[in-house]
This record gives C-alpha cells, sequence and structure tokens, in this order.
C-alpha cells in the first residue's frame, strides 16, 4: 500500500508534474474506471489533496462509484488539451478505500467551503474514496525538444526514458 504522503516522497518528478497539471485545470483530471461488464469508462472528476490523502470525491450516485464500490481500481489522468503535451501530463494508478469516517467528511466539507466556496457542510457523505493504495505513476513532458518518459512504480522509483 503506497499513500500519497509515500508518493510524493519516492516519486518527485511525477508528483510535481501531476501536481503542477492539476492545479493548472482547476483541479479536473479525468478518472478511468471499470463498468460491470468490464469495459472501461471515463469520467470528469474534481480529486482534492486533503490531509495527506488523494480524495476521489464528487457528486453522490455517479456511476464512476458505483465502478469503484464493485472494484476500487482506477487509473487518474491529469486533464489536457494540448497534443504535443508542452506542459506535461501525468497518470497515477491504484485502488481506493472508502472511509466512512464521519468525522473526516466535516472536516473535509468544511476545507472544501473554505477553499472554494463550495457548501456541502452538514451533508451526509454516501462514500468517501481515498486513493490510499497507489501502485504506479507516469508523466510525459517535453524537455530540450525530447519527450521524456518518466515512470514511478512503489518501492523502485522513479525511471526516465527519452524518446526521439
Amino acid at each position: 500500500m503506497t499513500t500519497w504522503k509515500q508518493f510524493l516522497d519516492e516519486a518527485p518528478r511525477v508528483a510535481e508534474v501531476f501536481t503542477r497539471r492539476h492545479r493548472a485545470t482547476g483541479n479536473l483530471c479525468l478518472l478511468g474506471t471499470l463498468r460491470a461488464d468490464g469495459s472501461p469508462r471515463i469520467s470528469p472528476i474534481e480529486p482534492r489533496v486533503f490531509e495527506d490523502m488523494l480524495v476521489l470525491a464528487g457528486m453522490p450516485n455517479t456511476r464512476k462509484f458505483a465502478d469503484l464500490l464493485r472494484d476500487p481500481r482506477f487509473c487518474l489522468h491529469t486533464a489536457t488539451a494540448d497534443p504535443m503535451v508542452g506542459d506535461g501530463d501525468a497518470k497515477l494508478f491504484g485502488s481506493v478505500t472508502d472511509l466512512p469516517d464521519r468525522e473526516l467528511h466535516t472536516r473535509f466539507a468544511q476545507h472544501l467551503f473554505e477553499e472554494t466556496g463550495f457548501d456541502i457542510r452538514g451533508r451526509e457523505f454516501d462514500h468517501f474514496f481515498v486513493a490510499d493504495r497507489l501502485t504506479g505513476g507516469s508523466t510525459v513532458e517535453l524537455v530540450d525538444g525530447q519527450m521524456e518518459i518518466a515512470v514511478w512504480t512503489p518501492g523502485a522509483g522513479e525511471r526516465v526514458e527519452r524518446k526521439n
């Protein structure tokens, strides 16, 4: 199990690109999950880093969360509209845990309100998914006119490949 904090420590390059792209898109990412029939689903999501956790929260009763309840594996991709990936892009892979901690939900709702003005304080959370079992990550960046792909695997660190 690799937590967000461990990921930041083990994968500084992948973490930097993910964080930069996540911020640049107003927290918008694309979440890949598996449907009941095993086919992939891609959905927009605005993950948040909160109390050293990567939280995948959103509207209740969505299909993406039904997918995660059935199969907790995911892929999270920073949104990009640049086919040349001049600003880079990043992907994270792993699985989620649904945390039923009401005090945590209350703190998260207060934090979200203070950060964005979006008020979900006092509401019940059906689910509170935390990406606490990261299994890998990668980035693509243009560096000095060459494409660099950084790949992170827990316990093995990062490796970088250059493509011409």
